[in-house]
C-alpha cells in the first residue's frame, strides 16, 4: 500500500506490528496493519480492497 507524505505525518506510527495490531483489536471497525514505504514504521488502514483473503478449507464431512 503506498502512503502519500501528508496522509503519513497525520497517522499514528507504531513500531512494531504487534503494537498495532493489539490496538487494531480493541478498535470498533475492523482494522488491519501495514508497514510504510515512506517512515518505515507501522500504521493501521480499515481499507480491503485487494487485499487477498485466504481461503477456508470446505469442512464437510
Amino acid at each position: 500500500m503506498k502512503t502519500r507524505p501528508g496522509i503519513c505525518q497525520k497517522k499514528r506510527r507504531f513500531d512494531t506490528r504487534e503494537a498495532a495490531e493489539a490496538v487494531a483489536v480493541a478498535a470498533d471497525t475492523p482494522l488491519r496493519a501495514y508497514k510504510c514505504a515512506l517512515c518505515r514504521r507501522f500504521h493501521l488502514t480499515s481499507r480491503t480492497k485487494g487485499l487477498r483473503v485466504p481461503r477456508v478449507a470446505d469442512e464437510r464431512p
